[in-house]
């Protein structure tokens, strides 16, 4: 009786502990709104820092904060930063839509196979081969094998394929979807607008992910000739992007969310930070008045304010000290500075580009340039053009330029106005489109270049790679110590990847760089 008494109390004691091990003050499941913001933020990517430098598209001449090496072990990690973790939280807002819909078929169900399709695109673009189809188990797999870079962007693209299809379907019943949490396109009120900017955003991303598949364009398991035509070819379908307006981008306010180029920052940044000869030159010599809206003249070189040839970037090779002898007098510098009235008189800055417009019409361009679908590439070269001047504010007519006088403190700008007019820039040889060949794909390539200033990641960085294009400036100040002057290829895989999955990553190292994890070898993407 009283062995019976114990047990009923002893029971009574662990019923309640388990009771009281809840805190009722967490919560035991995470909204799907929740982890979505979280994943948004995982794909912006900075204007101003390493990512911008390795796209030559500004240096830095002052090595106590910053250098223009590449990742070299020293300022810059040349192992890769994976994103297993955004991933986790992926599945997660997947599995809790579905829960609290009690269905898939929700808003949040498309956007995880965006996600999933982006950052296993954004980590192969860096490595290589990478765990897929294995990885994202927990505990019941630590040492997930290696699916091939191949193998890879197929899946991402059947993943593109089929977020666009789903959000089409959402959006055809008409019905009003539970779809909050959204940062890029929180300002279309409701949940139906920004579904409908994701779908365009999906297939502008699957457009890139075609381009970059150039080298392995004829690889019939892959069909990249095919997919493009059908997105370009189908825009009930398949709908894009209109505007620049349309793309997913970062907005920065004055509150608490400052552009990294800011007043408060000015003193301490203004003179260390350069413009890059790669970007800045070929604005200079396509007398393109958006190179007078990012830089100030270099008034060492002798012209006058508004004369294109007053705009020069350094080489980004160019050792550090020889570059900041180039910057030091606003009055007889040799290389721009960046534009102090746009980053520098305020907070706010501009709208950083994740998936840009401008960028989406160049990849249709040279997808058709390339013989891949039907369609009027000249046209769609033009309209990637006019939309990123619209985007800098260029106007076909009188502008008015601000440009801070010789010796003047921020704010103090001489106001010039500027003619500029479209018809005469696009009949510039340089510029007007040579058709649909090696040149006229070459030009696509310059003019996408420069729509992504300051934008999209590493997209410039890996176009170079791809294409040659622009021609990048190679020293070494800015190749990496010890890489020999040459701009490096890929990352290295991370270190604890190769400690905790020893097994499959040398196994991976072995299939795609004869057993080198090196910055320099070739990853099949490239071949």
């Amino acid at each position: 009786m009283a062995t019976a008494a114990l047990g009923l109390a002893l029971s009574g004691c662990s019923k309640k502990f388990s009771e009281y091990k809840q805190n009722p003050n967490e919560p035991t499941v995470v909204p799907p709104s929740q982890l979505l913001r979280t994943i948004e933020a995982d794909m912006y990517v900075a204007p101003f820092g390493q990512e911008e430098r390795n796209d030559q598209y500004t240096c830095s001449n002052y090595n106590y904060y910053d250098d223009n090496a590449y990742w070299d072990g020293v300022f810059h990690s040349q192992f890769a930063s994976l994103n297993y973790t955004t991933l986790t939280n992926v599945l997660n807002m997947q599995a809790s839509a579905a829960t609290a819909a009690n269905t898939t078929a929700n808003p949040y169900d498309a956007m995880a196979k965006f996600f999933k399709a982006y950052f296993f695109v954004k980590m192969t673009m860096a490595v290589g081969d990478l765990p897929m189809t294995d990885a994202l188990q927990g505990a019941a797999n630590f040492t997930p094998k290696y699916d091939t870079q191949k193998s890879i962007f197929i899946q991402c693209l059947k993943w593109l394929d089929s977020a666009n299809t789903e959000m089409g379907q959402l959006i055809a019943t008409g019905q009003t979807y539970e779809f909050s949490g959204d940062s890029y396109f929180a300002d279309f009120v409701g949940a139906s607008p920004a579904m409908v900017q994701w779908q365009k955003a999906f297939n502008a991303f699957r457009l890139r992910v075609l381009v970059e598949l150039s080298n392995q364009a004829s690889d019939p398991d892959l069909g990249v000739q095919s997919q493009f035509a059908a997105i370009i070819g189908n825009p009930t379908q398949y709908p894009l992007m209109t505007s620049w307006q349309d793309g997913v981008q970062f907005q920065y306010n004055s509150q608490y969310n400052y552009y990294p180029n800011n007043n408060t920052v000015y003193g301490t940044q203004t003179l260390r930070y350069n413009m890059a000869a790669a970007y800045t030159d070929s604005l200079s010599s396509f007398n393109d008045l958006r190179v007078m809206m990012v830089a100030e003249p270099a008034r060492g070189l002798g012209y006058a304010d508004t004369d294109y040839r007053s705009y020069k970037g350094a080489n980004s090779g160019l050792p550090l000290s020889t570059m900041t002898q180039g910057v030091t007098s606003n009055s007889t510098n040799l290389y721009s500075l960046i534009g102090r009235h746009r980053y520098y008189e305020g907070l706010t800055g501009e709208n950083t580009f994740i998936i840009g417009y401008p960028e989406m019409c160049f990849n249709i361009a040279e997808g058709i340039a390339r013989g891949w679908g039907s369609g009027d590439a000249a046209g769609w070269y033009q309209k990637g053009i006019f939309s990123d001047f619209d985007f800098y504010g260029v106007k076909d007519g009188d502008n008015t330029v601000y440009l801070q006088k010789p010796s003047g403190s921020l704010g103090d700008d001489i106001i010039y106005t500027v003619h500029f007019n479209y018809a005469a820039y696009m009949a510039q040889p340089l510029v007007a489109f040579a058709g649909n060949n090696a040149r006229g794909i070459s030009q696509v390539l310059e003019q996408k270049y420069i729509s992504m200033f300051r934008n999209s990641g590493l997209e410039g960085y890996y176009q170079w790679r791809r294409t040659g294009v622009p021609g990048f400036l190679q020293g070494p100040a800015q190749s990496g110590y010890g890489n020999g002057g040459t701009v490096p290829l890929r990352f290295q895989y991370p270190q604890d990847e190769a400690a905790a999955n020893t097994a499959n990553y040398q196994a991976a190292v072995q299939s795609q760089y004869a057993g080198k994890d090196d910055i320099n070898e070739t990853m099949w993407l490239l071949k």
